[in-house]
C-alpha cells in the first residue's frame, strides 16, 4: 500500500507540477523566509541520517527558528495562516510543529544557490493542498485546483454508485470481479486524497 501511496502522488505531483505557472510568483520571498513541513524536526533529522533524500535536501536549505515565536517577529502573518490552516484541518500540534528559513534566502528576496536548488524549492508550492502565503500569486490557480481534484473524486463517487447498481444487474462472477476491481481502484484513489478531505467531498 506504501508503493502504491507513493506511485500515485508522484504522478499526481508530476501531472501537477507539468501545468503549474511559475510566471504567478511574486518573488516576495515569504514562502522561503518562514516555512514549515507535515514531518517535525526531530523525525526530520532521524530520516536524514537515514539517507531520505527528501529530509536530506529540505536540511541542507532550511535552518530552524528556535521558537513559534521568532519565526512570527520575521512574518506573523504567514505564521498565523499557516497555524489557522493546519487547525482548521485538525492536524495542528503546537509541539511537533518547527518553522524555518532558507539560508540561502538574500536580502532582496532572491536565492543565492538558485541554479543549484532542490527539486522541494523547484516545486514549490508542491500540491493544490500548499498552504501559501497570504496575497500569493498561486492563491487563486491553486484554489481552482483543489476545486478541480474534488469534482474528479465527486464523479468517482457518482461512478460507485453507478457499479453498484450494476453490481444488482449481474450475476456472472467474472463480470462482478471486473466491476469489484474497479470499484477498488476508485476507492483506492479516493482513499489517496483523504488526509485532504475528500471523504467529505
Amino acid at each position: 500500500m506504501h508503493d502504491d501511496y507513493n506511485n500515485f502522488m508522484s504522478s499526481y505531483e508530476e501531472n501537477y507540477l507539468s501545468k503549474r505557472p511559475q510566471h504567478l510568483c511574486n518573488m516576495c520571498g515569504r514562502c522561503c523566509r518562514v516555512v514549515t513541513t507535515s514531518i517535525p524536526y526531530d523525525k526530520l533529522k532521524v530520516l536524514a541520517a537515514k539517507g531520505d533524500k527528501g529530509a536530506l535536501d529540505f536540511l541542507s536549505i532550511f535552518e530552524p527558528y528556535d521558537s513559534i515565536e521568532e519565526a512570527r517577529l520575521v512574518d506573523a502573518e504567514v505564521v498565523d495562516n499557516i497555524i489557522l490552516r493546519l487547525t482548521d484541518d485538525g492536524n495542528f500540534n503546537e509541539k511537533e510543529i518547527t518553522f524555518y528559513c532558507c539560508k540561502y534566502l538574500r536580502d532582496d528576496n532572491l536565492c543565492s544557490n538558485y541554479e543549484n536548488r532542490p527539486a522541494l524549492c523547484r516545486h514549490c508550492p508542491s500540491t493544490p493542498w500548499s498552504i501559501v502565503p497570504p496575497g500569493c500569486g498561486f492563491e487563486g490557480w491553486l484554489f481552482w485546483k483543489r476545486e478541480e481534484e474534488k469534482q474528479k473524486v465527486r464523479r468517482s463517487k457518482e461512478e460507485l454508485l453507478e457499479l453498484k447498481l450494476l453490481k444488482m444487474k449481474n450475476n456472472s462472477p467474472e463480470i462482478l470481479k471486473k466491476i469489484e476491481a474497479v470499484e477498488h481502484k476508485i476507492l483506492r484513489n479516493i482513499e489517496m486524497l483523504k488526509k485532504y478531505g475528500s471523504e467529505n467531498w
